[in-house]
């Protein structure tokens, strides 16, 4: 199952463990099963640590357990995790078998503490960029606390659960046998969700702490790269973000950030946040802001309240807040939302195997998300505003040369079409002739571009007729000590490394203002 390079280095990784635990296999004579005993085998081939055995009686088959003798803790993987959950699976063998985690203490108290009883089920596909985060969360509640289960499970592979359960987007988490949540979500959010004093305590805290000289809004590229270059200057540094790494997050492939080959935005996301944390910066995940209240005189304190009900204040503001994916705005799109319609064909696209397709949008993303899904479903249909793409041509020309794609131009959608549960289709006009049509479909992606986060700050900092924030070439909005930076400002070319050079030159604009007028 795994071939020699990735035996060594697993290898290297399970000689980490320290605590003896058996893999428990509930296995059929399917081909699948033999492909997991195969990748069962294989993993305590390399350790006398883990010892396997395959007379399990899960419901779910194939599947595996990970169980460590006087230790109660509930971790089951449904299918075999390889791809992008290989890290989660690796993971999980190294903290059953007493390898210390990462995450910070405090989480890690908070963790044990939960008091209840608390069953999840995690819903995957095997090329999510997102769903590791979740599962990998979830696994390691699940070893720090006995009240705490957690499945992991393929959806490609349990296609009659999903349809059953309606599951139209991954990751999609069930907590009691209901729906818990959708998308990406780290282990302080999940705690979050089920420990209901944790905002308060939250913003006990904020409104406790001392005003900081630069405070960055935004835990994206723009953000981090702020927060390093304020804290390199030595002065007090602060970042509030609602998710360290922004739509990185939500960014499969990255093949164009200079010194970098290949990277995927998870990946990168991790190293933009372990770059900040090398130095003195307050991070405050989890923040969404709600108001900026400007500095009455020059040389005062400006004031950020948060939806936590928290509030920070700082002699200078970065707000690096980042975009959203732009949405269709019309009928059923909010309804049928995770329900077939969907904005991430990398995380989805499995669910969606042998079935129809629509991909709104015919720019680089549109086009690419057409070309992946054409691999996968059984029709792709491409409807374009425009009278013509906007792709690169050597993406038009892959499009154009596959069999089950068809691509219409001068195409308004209209309304989102469902049966109530899940999407059936779509309806658009012929922008052209004005005619209404009707596409039969169960899977709408939506790829039209992204909106600045900047709603909160209508009426306090100067907006572009888009929404974005106005700066000058230094990243000054018109309020004097709050600067901006990345996908939320009128700097053209919304991309990584754009972003980065942004919010280095607002910090340094802002250690400037500071010198100049405090």
């Amino acid at each position: 199952m795994l071939d020699a390079t990735l035996k060594t280095q697993l290898k290297a990784y399970l000689e980490k463990v320290t605590l003896p635990f058996e893999i428990v296999a509930t296995l059929d004579d399917s081909e699948k099963s033999r492909e997991l005993s195969g990748l069962l085998h294989d993993i305590v081939s390399l350790t006398d640590k883990i010892t396997l055995r395959e007379d399990g009686t899960d419901a779910r088959i194939p599947s595996f357990s990970l169980n460590r003798p006087g230790a109660e803790i509930a971790l089951t993987f449904a299918g075999i995790p390889m791809g992008h959950e290989f890290t989660s699976l690796v993971l999980a063998l190294l903290q059953v078998g007493g390898h210390p985690s990462k995450l910070e203490p405090e989480i890690i108290e908070q963790i044990k503490g939960i008091e209840g009883e608390f069953n999840f089920e995690t819903y995957y596909s095997l090329s999510c960029q997102n769903c590791p985060d979740v599962v990998q969360a979830l696994n390691l509640m699940a070893v720090l606390n006995p009240n705490i289960r957690h499945v992991a499970i393929d959806g490609a592979l349990f296609q009659e659960e999903v349809e059953r359960r309606q599951i139209m987007a991954v990751p999609s988490i069930y907590l009691n046998g209901e729906v818990f949540g959708q998308g990406r979500m780290e282990a302080a959010e999940i705690l979050a969700k089920i420990d209901t004093g944790a905002a308060k305590r939250d913003a006990e805290k904020m409104n406790a702490k001392e005003a900081f000289d630069v405070l960055v809004v935004g835990g994206g590229p723009a953000g981090a790269a702020a927060a390093v270059y304020a804290a390199r200057k030595g002065i007090r540094t602060g970042v509030a973000a609602e998710r360290f790494g922004g739509q990185v997050l939500d960014t499969m492939s990255i093949e164009n950030f200079i010194s970098v080959q290949e990277t995927e935005g998870p990946k990168l996301a991790r190293a933009l946040e372990e770059h900040v944390r090398q130095y003195e910066v307050d991070i405050m995940n989890l923040q969404r802001a709600s108001a900026l209240i400007p500095a009455a005189e020059e040389g005062g304190l400006h004031e950020v309240k948060f939806e936590s009900g928290g509030s920070l204040k700082a002699k200078t503001v970065i707000l690096s807040t980042g975009a959203r994916w732009r949405e269709m705005n019309v009928p059923g799109e909010q309804e049928y939302k995770a329900k077939g319609v969907c904005f991430c064909p990398h995380c989805d696209g499995p669910l969606f195997k042998g079935k129809r397709v629509a991909v709104i949008g015919g720019g680089n993303s549109g086009v690419e998300a057409a070309i992946d899904l054409a691999g996968i479903v059984a029709h792709v249909t491409l409807l374009e505003f425009a009278d013509t793409l906007r792709a690169d041509d050597v993406l038009q020309k892959k499009l154009y040369s596959l069999p089950n794609v068809t691509v219409i131009k001068s195409a308004q959608t209209t309304e989102v079409v469902g049966d109530g549960q899940k999407v059936t289709g779509l309806t658009y006009k012929d922008r052209t002739t004005e005619a209404l049509h009707t596409v039969e479909l169960e899977g709408i992606f939506v790829q039209i571009g992204l909106l600045p986060n900047t709603d909160w700050l209508k009426g306090t900092i100067e907006l572009s007729r888009f929404g974005e924030i106005e700066t000058d070439a230094k990243g000054q909005t018109n309020v004097p000590g709050v600067f901006a930076a990345g996908d939320c400002t009128t700097v053209p070319y919304k991309q990584i490394v754009i972003a980065i050079g942004e919010g280095a030159k607002a910090s340094l604009s802002a250690f400037d203002h500071l010198i100049r007028h405090n």
